[in-house]
């Protein structure tokens, strides 16, 4: 079965004030760490 996410159920507080390091910038990784920095977290990319 599958189970569907929506925003009201992720938990931002738990990365806001920390840095968040995103692995490979692929496609999936540039899309995540764009919608990560645009929610205000401190996002770092690793080549």
């Amino acid at each position: 079965m599958v189970e569907i996410f929506y925003d009201d159920d992720a938990d931002l507080s738990v990365i806001q004030g920390r840095k968040v390091a995103v692995i490979g910038y692929g496609s999936q990784g540039h899309a995540h760490a764009l919608s990560l920095r645009d929610s205000g977290v401190d996002v770092r990319v690793g080549l």
